[in-house]
């Protein structure tokens, strides 16, 4: 088919790949505009953008999608459809009409559930037992539209938000290739009952509460692994928490946040039910550290305390 592909994350990107292997053509690539990165805050091209130039389609980054202008260059490329995947901006009704069947999105959730902007985080957040992705034709609601094609994996013990991204990215792009092929389909309506909405991270949303359940800080720190990590204040200072274990049978008879031991299996906090033991931190500035490795250049003893959110 002859198709727009509209991305920018490496979420979208392994979609791209996947649909240009099954041998679909690709003649325009819209993506968000080059964003300053790294220590030098140089202009990075997206990993969507990487990808279609590596495979020499042009590449078209609009600040809005808003504009006439804009709608003139997606109708000139006549495509069949349009695919979408994390792409970040809106798409006015006038951008769904141009491709003969509608614009196609590929939404990592299971729907009704989750819609908008963090299904990966919001997912584990709330212990889902699983999660999967859904291909959805694009109406101008909040991911509202009938579904096309759907599947689902579960949520293993330990997942964190990076490695359910990549297993559903890897499903996704199975499912478009697969959606693409079947065309046009017979969307489905998405029920009324179970509507649930992702909203985007909010950075504060990192900080432990640890007056909370162990278990439910432990899904904190999955899902903000990578992105944003979650956060713990020791002595006034921030200290990223990367991995940690809960044991929710643990009854220390200790203060929220306070360090009921520390060695090389990771240092234990008394929570508002059960204990969590940090077993990878990181200080600003620092590395990644395994609990033995964090201890050795930053001791924490029994009896000190993680500060209390406000």
């Amino acid at each position: 088919m002859k198709l727009i592909f509209a991305g920018t994350p490496e979420f979208a990107a392994l979609a791209l790949h996947a649909i240009l292997a099954a041998g679909h053509q690709v003649t325009l690539v819209l993506t968000q505009p080059d964003r300053p990165a790294g220590r030098g805050m140089a202009l990075r091209p997206s990993p969507v953008k990487e990808v279609a130039l590596a495979a020499g389609i042009e590449v078209f980054q609009p600040p809005t999608l808003k504009d006439p202008a804009a709608w003139e260059r997606l109708r000139a490329e006549q495509a069949e459809a349009m695919v979408v995947a994390a792409y970040g901006l809106i798409l006015p009704q006038a951008v769904l009409d141009v491709p003969r069947f509608g614009c196609l999105n590929i939404h990592a959730s299971l729907l009704p559930r989750w819609r908008g902007a963090a299904p990966i985080q919001r997912a584990l957040l709330a212990g889902d037992a699983e999660s999967g992705v859904c291909i959805m034709q694009m109406e101008t609601g909040l991911d509202t539209g009938p579904v096309l094609h759907s599947g689902r994996l579960p949520i293993e013990p330990g997942e964190t938000a990076g490695s359910l991204h990549d297993k559903l990215a890897e499903l996704g792009a199975r499912l478009i290739v697969e959606t693409l092929a079947g065309l046009p389909g017979t969307p489905a309506p998405q029920p009324d009952a179970g509507v649930t909405y992702a909203a985007k991270i909010d950075k504060a949303e990192a900080q432990l509460d640890w007056r909370l359940p162990a278990e439910r800080l432990d899904r904190q720190v999955r899902a903000f692994n990578p992105f944003p990590g979650a956060v713990a204040l020791l002595d006034g200072v921030p200290v990223k928490v990367w991995r940690a274990a809960c044991a929710t049978d643990e009854n220390p008879g200790a203060a929220p946040g306070t360090v009921v031991s520390a060695g090389a299996d990771g240092i234990a906090v008394a929570c508002g039910q059960g204990v969590l033991r940090l077993t990878e931190l990181q200080k600003a500035g620092g590395r990644r550290l395994p609990a033995a490795q964090f201890l050795a250049g930053h001791p924490v003893r029994p009896g000190a305390a993680f500060a209390l959110p406000a």
